[in-house]
C-alpha cells in the first residue's frame, strides 16, 4: 500500500485528490492501493453526495463566516473540518475482498481495523451506528464510502484537537440519526481524542502498513476535477 501524506493548498484540491486517487487505481495496471494522511489548513463544511444544505447546514453563518461549503463524492451527511481533524483516505483494491461493494461490510472491515490500530489511546473505541467511531458512546470520527469496479474509496474524520463548537455552529441536526446519539446536541455527543496529529498518523500507517512514501501522486487528474467538479458552485451547492 503507497503512504501519500499530503495536504494541498485549497479545499477543493483536497477532495478532488481523494477522487482522482481511486481513479488512478481504476486506470492502473497493477490496481494500487493508497493510505492517504491529510488536514485542512482552514475550517471548511464538507457535504456528502446527496446532501442538501438548505437541511443540513446553516448556510447563513457559513457565508457570514466566509466558510467554504464543499461536496465530496461519496455519501453521508455534513461534516465541518479543519484543523486539529486528521482525515484519512484509503482506495482498496475488490478482487480479494469482494465482500466490500456491500457497505456494512466496507465499514466492519475499515473501522475494525481504525479501531484496533487506535486501541492504545483508551478502552471503549468501537464502531457505532452505521459508520461512525466512538469512544464511550462519544462520536470523534464519520466516514463514507464510493466503490467503483475494481476499488473502493473509504474516507474519513479523526477528531483531536477540533473547536467543537464549530459543529452546532454551522451543522443543523443531522436528518438521520444514530440510535446511540439518542437525539444528543453535538456538542453532547461529539468528543476529540486525547492525542495528536503525529501519533494518528504513526498508529494508522501501522495499522495498514504503508510502506512508504509515494514518489508521485495525480496532479493533472487532480486539476481536471478541480476545474470540472469541486470548484465550482453548482456541484457544491
Amino acid at each position: 500500500m503507497k503512504l501519500l501524506d499530503l495536504t494541498l493548498e485549497s479545499p477543493a484540491s483536497n477532495l478532488a485528490l481523494d477522487e482522482a486517487l481511486l481513479d488512478e487505481a481504476e486506470s492502473s495496471p497493477d490496481g494500487a492501493e493508497w493510505l492517504r494522511l491529510w488536514e485542512p489548513q482552514e475550517q471548511m463544511v464538507v457535504l456528502g453526495r446527496a446532501s442538501q444544505a438548505e437541511r443540513e447546514l446553516h448556510l447563513d453563518r457559513c457565508q457570514q463566516a466566509q466558510v467554504p461549503v464543499l461536496r465530496r463524492c461519496s455519501g453521508g451527511a455534513a461534516i465541518v473540518t479543519g484543523p486539529g481533524c486528521l482525515m484519512y483516505s484509503l482506495v482498496l483494491g475488490l478482487q480479494n475482498r469482494p465482500q466490500l461493494r456491500i457497505p456494512e461490510h466496507a465499514h466492519r472491515f475499515v473501522l475494525g481495523r481504525t479501531a484496533r490500530a487506535l486501541e492504545s489511546l483508551g478502552p471503549g473505541i468501537a464502531l457505532e451506528g452505521t459508520s461512525d467511531l466512538a469512544i464511550e458512546g462519544h462520536k470523534f470520527s464519520g466516514n463514507s464510502m464510493r466503490c467503483k469496479r475494481n476499488h473502493i474509496l473509504y474516507h474519513g474524520t479523526l477528531l483531536y484537537d477540533f473547536p467543537l463548537q464549530q459543529i452546532s455552529t454551522f451543522l443543523q441536526m443531522p436528518p438521520r440519526q444514530p440510535d446511540y446519539r439518542q437525539e444528543r446536541e453535538h456538542h453532547d455527543f461529539i468528543t476529540n481524542l486525547d492525542t495528536g496529529a503525529d501519533q494518528l498518523r504513526q498508529l494508522l500507517v501501522a495499522q495498514w502498513q504503508a510502506t512508504g512514501a509515494a514518489a508521485s501522486w495525480p496532479r493533472e487528474r487532480t486539476g481536471q476535477l478541480v476545474a470540472s467538479r469541486y470548484g465550482k458552485e453548482e456541484w457544491n451547492q
